[in-house]
This record gives structure tokens, C-alpha cells and sequence, in this order.
């Protein structure tokens, strides 16, 4: 499900979605762009109808966008859902964008002004990356990687190349500090009430 239907009760979705999996049209059920309390509302009402309940959440989740991490993170660890992040490298933002020139002659006006507007972070992620000896695309893939809840993020290469190369993300272990100059750069949230209430 692309987006949480307000208007339809849990009950009506989940007879619909029990109707195409009686009918073998989809085996599982996932969602895309729900809050938290969406997760736990889908989950509780499928559970009611003795249903899985969802089994994925595609949130945008990279360095730059992290609000998941205060209630998506946490319901979806709470209710086994696997995230799926999109847009893992911000339209390209933490894909080495200042080294290449070419992406940021490729860059749409949209992301030219978040580039502008961040240049100092992704300047300053760029050359940890160099200092890791490792792509920026595959350090943020391989970041993503060591969140909790996250099963894999979609990526989308152009080519045969960047697919070979992003596989590297998969094996790449980021150490304790490495994640903490992450954080330095790109400070992310705590779980909710944790983040705002104390």
C-alpha cells in the first residue's frame, strides 16, 4: 500500500487484502510512507483477523532524512515489519556528487539547491569517506545497512558498473567510530517520546 487510507477502516483493507491472498494475486502485504501508529493500527487489526499483518515498510530513511527513526523505526522493530528505505542516497546528494562532475551537472534544480544549501555536511562526509578509502554511495548503503529494523534499502543504478560496485555496501562494516562521525555529520533522532521528552 502506496499510502495509509484514512477513510477505510483496517478491517475493510484487511478483508481486501485476505481476499487477494485467498486468490494467490500477492503473498504478503507491505506498506509505503506509514507513520508509526499506521504500522501499529494495520498490524493489530490484521492480527484481530488473525492475518501477518504487514510485512515491509519502504520509508525515505538515508544520513540526510531520518525521522523515521522516531516512531517507524521503533513500531516496525516492535511488530517484525523490515524496512525498505528509498532514496538511500538522497537523489544523489551522498553519492559523490562534489568529486563528480558530471552528477552535478545531471543534478535537477531541486537537488542544486539542497546541495547548495548542504554543501559543508556532504563536503565534510565526502572526505570521511575518502579517509575510509570507500565511495560515498557504499558508505551510505553500508550506514543504512547497520540500522535496526532495515532489511535493504532500493537502489537504482544506471548501470552494469554501479551495480557491481554497490554490492560492496553489502559486506562493508562500518566500526563504532565511524558511525559517531556519521552522526557528527548528519545527527539523527532517538526513539520517540526519548528524542523530545528527556
Amino acid at each position: 500500500m502506496h499510502h495509509v487510507d484514512l477513510g477505510t477502516p483496517w478491517d475493510e483493507i484487511w478483508q481486501a487484502m485476505d481476499v487477494l491472498i485467498t486468490q494467490g494475486k500477492i503473498v504478503y502485504v507491505g506498506s509505503s510512507n506509514f507513520a508509526g501508529w499506521h504500522i501499529a493500527q494495520a498490524n493489530d487489526a490484521a492480527a484481530a483477523r488473525s492475518l501477518l499483518g504487514l510485512v515491509s515498510e519502504q520509508s525515505i530513511y538515508n544520513l540526510f532524512t531520518r525521522e523515521v527513526e522516531l516512531e517507524v523505526l521503533p513500531a516496525a522493530a516492535r511488530y517484525g515489519v523490515g524496512i525498505i528505505p528509498w532514496s538511500p542516497l538522497q537523489g544523489g546528494l551522498l553519492g559523490g556528487v562534489l568529486k563528480k562532475e558530471e552528477g552535478r551537472r545531471r543534478q535537477g534544480q531541486r537537488s542544486q539547491l539542497a546541495l547548495k544549501e548542504h554543501e559543508g555536511q556532504v563536503r565534510a562526509y565526502e572526505d570521511l569517506c575518502d579517509g575510509l578509502g570507500e565511495s560515498p554511495a557504499n558508505v551510505a548503503l553500508a550506514w543504512l545497512l547497520h540500522q535496526p529494523a532495515v532489511t535493504a534499502p532500493i537502489i537504482g543504478p544506471r548501470t552494469a558498473e554501479q551495480l557491481d560496485d554497490v554490492q560492496r555496501a553489502v559486506k562493508l562494516t562500518l566500526s563504532e567510530e565511524t558511525l559517531r562521525q556519521l552522526d557528527a555529520i548528519f545527527p539523527g533522532y532517538r526513539p520517540a517520546p526519548e528524542h523530545y521528552a528527556w
